[in-house]
Order: structure tokens, then C-alpha cells, then sequence
């Protein structure tokens, strides 16, 4: 603790005075974050440290297993920082991002007993989706390591679709101004996957292809009817 305590002392020292005009900025005209990140509250995973944002590019929410409660089902800071970012900050990027080695899949890969944690249970209950996918849908043969990061996966995955059941984040959607992406980081390979919603699949971020979107930016209204059904009424 002391050693943190000391990097406090060289932020004050040393970090801020080379930003002094960026934190001066941010002061007086306020925040205009660039994206959400919801991510887990694992220490290896730092969000501004992987996207090397500087501050006031992210807005970041950070929980065991970067979950993501559907909307009226719990009240609580995810739903109110979900809520507040899209509303009041603008956010039109929102990012689950995932890990390896994830002690919140981990528990669901191995159905551990948590007994004496219910109030763990009761938060991977979110994730129950993404434990069935696994349990009925992969091989039964697999490796720890692979059923590990199969969960870690579908876990984002299912973590997108209750995004969607937030009205904010649904009207945002309708409208064609909010873009999902799933991101899963291999701490191990220091590779940021992300979810193409075309495939279904996770694929590489990679410097000059395109960015793997799981839900792009279009406007979409149920209530659009096509061009040729117009025509044929």
C-alpha cells in the first residue's frame, strides 16, 4: 500500500504537471468521453491502460465479470452508469470487454460452490445464459483452459443482449447513434479480440482492417417498412 501511496505523491510531482493543460481543460469544460468501457474489476485488466486513453477519453464501469444486468432486474450502479453515460455524457460507443482467466467465469465453468458467497451467486446469475450456451452447445471433452474462455466469450455475448434491454440504450440504437462492441482480452497473448456481429465470432483487432463491430451504428425501426412492401400496398 505504501508503494501506491508513493505513485500518488509522483502523479502529484511528476504526471500532472505534464498534463496540467489537459486536466485544466477537462475541469473547466467538463467530460465528453469518447466511449463506455464496461469491463471486469479484475486488477489485470485496466481499461485505460489497453485502449492507452488519455484521461477523458473513456468512462469506465468495472464489476466481476463485466456484467451487465438487464434492465428492472437489479437497480444499481451498472444500470445508473449505462443510463448516465448514453443520456447525459453522449456515449455513442459502449464496449463489454472480457478477459482470460476470469475468476467470475471460472466459478461458472466449474460450477463452484459459492455458498458462503451469495451475494457472488446472486451477480453471476446474469451470466446463467452464458453458462447454459457452454453446458449444452460445446464438446464436453474440452480442456479447463478452453471451457474458461468459451464462458468468458458467451459471457460477453449475453452481456450485449441485456444491454439492449436498457431503454437508453435501445432508443440510442433505434436511432442508428449507439454501436455494441464485445471485446475479449487474452492477458496471457497481450491480443484484444473483438466480436463481429456478422460471424457471430470473436476475430484479432488488427492495425488498418476493419474494426470488428458486434452491433454497428444504423438506424433500425421495426415500423420502416420496406420499399417494396410500400410498393405492392
Amino acid at each position: 500500500m505504501n508503494e501506491l501511496i508513493g505513485r500518488v505523491f509522483s502523479f502529484e510531482s511528476h504526471v500532472f504537471p505534464t498534463q496540467s493543460e489537459l486536466y485544466g481543460r477537462l475541469a473547466s469544460d467538463g467530460q465528453s468521453p469518447k466511449a463506455l468501457m464496461i469491463s471486469c474489476a479484475d486488477s489485470r485488466i485496466v481499461p485505460e491502460h489497453i485502449m492507452q486513453a488519455d484521461p477523458g477519453d473513456l468512462f469506465v464501469c468495472r464489476n466481476a465479470g463485466n456484467i451487465v444486468p438487464p434492465h428492472a432486474s437489479q437497480l444499481g450502479g451498472v444500470t445508473a452508469t449505462v443510463e448516465y453515460a448514453v443520456m447525459v455524457l453522449g456515449v455513442r460507443d459502449i464496449i463489454v470487454c472480457g478477459h482470460s482467466d476470469c475468476g467470475a467465469m471460472k466459478a461458472l465453468a466449474t460450477d463452484a460452490d459459492l455458498g458462503s458467497m451469495p451475494n457472488v451467486a446472486a451477480w453471476l446469475r446474469h451470466s446463467h445464459a452464458a453458462q447454459k450456451v457452454c453446458r449444452e452447445n460445446y464438446p464436453a471433452d474440452l480442456s479447463p483452459a478452453e471451457k474458461l474462455r468459451n464462458m468468458a466469450l458467451e459471457n460477453v455475448v449475453v452481456q450485449l443482449s441485456h444491454l439492449r434491454t436498457h431503454p437508453s440504450v435501445a432508443s440510442g440504437i433505434a436511432r442508428g447513434e449507439i454501436a455494441l462492441h464485445g471485446w475479449y482480452v487474452d492477458i496471457h497473448a497481450g491480443q484484444v479480440l473483438g466480436m463481429d456481429g456478422e460471424s457471430g465470432r470473436f476475430v484479432p483487432l488488427r492495425e488498418g482492417e476493419p474494426l470488428p463491430v458486434a452491433l454497428p451504428q444504423a438506424r433500425r425501426l421495426a415500423g420502416d417498412i420496406a420499399p417494396t412492401l410500400q410498393a405492392a400496398e
